[in-house]
């Protein structure tokens, strides 16, 4: 029998589906699909991403503290992921391709943290980043994720490894008008 891909969450994934193509109003769905897996045991995040999320103060800060499982988002302070995350930020440090601002940048994001924990605990990270192994002005999740043997994925094909499939259905109080 297969094993299950368990996946983690990048915070761009999150705020980008409530600005566009999930919005609450739009496909609540997508927000309990996401709340079911985790309670599966299949879908989870990191503290240093609630961070992020929490810092902007909208609809998603107001999910993530009121209808977000508690347990969503995991501690990512464990000693292994602290040895995983230092191996990233040599790795960054140590490549002259990349300009200092993003390295610094890297550095002060939870990125380099989110592909520690998923290297520590087997989890696919899941981003809209795309490779830029190329890259001076940003350090990637995926190129970090390459070098670390971090699988990785977009939320598209997250939700379809998953089997999910949001329907529509007619609302009474919606009315086509000519």
């Amino acid at each position: 029998m297969a094993k299950r891909l368990r996946y983690l969450v990048d915070a761009n994934v999150l705020m980008e589906a409530k600005r566009r193509y999930y919005r609450f109003a739009l496909c609540p769905g997508f927000w309990e699909c996401l709340a079911w897996q985790h309670k599966q045991g299949l879908v989870s995040s990191i503290d240093k991403v609630r961070k992020e999320i929490e810092e902007g103060r909208d609809d998603l800060t107001q999910w993530v503290k009121k209808e977000c499982p508690k347990t969503f988002f995991a501690e990512s302070t464990g000693r292994s992921v602290a040895q995983e995350y230092g191996k990233a930020m040599v790795w960054v440090q140590a490549h002259a391709r990349y300009s200092d601002a993003a390295k610094a940048k890297f550095a002060l994001a939870a990125d380099g943290w989110l592909v520690a924990h998923a290297k520590v605990n087997d989890l696919v990270v899941v981003t809209l980043e795309a490779p830029a192994p190329e890259s001076r002005a940003e350090v990637k999740i995926p190129d970090v994720c390459d070098q670390f043997g971090v699988k990785y994925a977009d939320t598209f094909e997250m939700l379809e490894a998953m089997n999910t499939r949001f329907t529509w259905e007619p609302q009474s109080r919606l009315r086509l008008s000519r």
